[in-house]
């Protein structure tokens, strides 16, 4: 079979090979065809064994001698000159081979739980969501939708409270975190924050009672 084309072009391997010639290596990793002299200063010898020539410079080598190419290695250090942190960082990298794993996105509804602090919906039911322990246990006494139950969770009431009882646990909740009541200390703002988005769901709910 004719192996050039018929545009004229030698498409034959050997071809490929005398336009881009590569030296080959033996068992040791010497380049058999190098005609270098090893970069060692002061050493005549062949300089068969490549090595980079430094963490920066990965392709692009220094030739030495087999004496030379060890004592170059021997004192080889990728991480010369990085800091603690970036080896930490290098390594933390090298876990995941480079390719960290992106969260999913987030719907809709996952987004308006997460406003609420709840990652999972389950978790406005309790410790108790992937269980069924039956009607009326666990101090539950009525079906709420699940941001009315994630206010009394919030607000630390029951849902058999009525709305007088339910203000009362809120107004208990506003003097312990609010910051005109702890010196102008703004450390558990988000938590009034959610509190007060709490007593809101309850005073706007019809599931609880008027009066006592």
């Amino acid at each position: 079979m004719d192996k050039k084309d018929p545009f004229g072009f030698d498409m034959s391997v050997s071809s490929a090979k005398k336009k881009n010639p590569r030296g080959r290596r033996g068992m040791s990793g010497a380049s058999e065809t190098s005609t270098r002299v090893c970069d060692h200063e002061g050493c005549e010898e062949a300089g068969k064994f490549r090595a980079p020539k430094s963490p920066e410079q990965m392709d692009d080598y220094l030739w030495f001698c087999q004496q030379h190419a060890r004592e170059y290695n021997l004192k080889w250090n990728f991480f010369d000159g990085t800091s603690e942190a970036e080896l930490m960082a290098q390594m933390d990298q090298d876990r995941v081979w480079e390719r960290p794993t992106k969260p999913f996105k987030r719907s809709e509804e996952q987004r308006a739980w997460a406003r609420l602090g709840v990652d999972d919906p389950h978790q406005v039911l309790g410790a108790n969501a992937t269980q069924n322990p039956g009607r009326n246990k666990g101090g539950s006494t009525r079906r709420l939708p699940p941001t009315e139950r994630r206010a009394i969770e919030i607000l630390d009431a029951k849902d058999s409270m009525s709305k007088p009882q339910i203000r009362k646990q809120y107004k208990a909740l506003i003097k312990v975190l609010h910051p005109d009541m702890n010196g102008g200390d703004r450390s558990q703002e988000e938590q009034l924050n959610e509190v007060v988005w709490a007593w809101d769901q309850v005073k706007a709910s019809k599931h609880f009672r008027e009066k006592d």
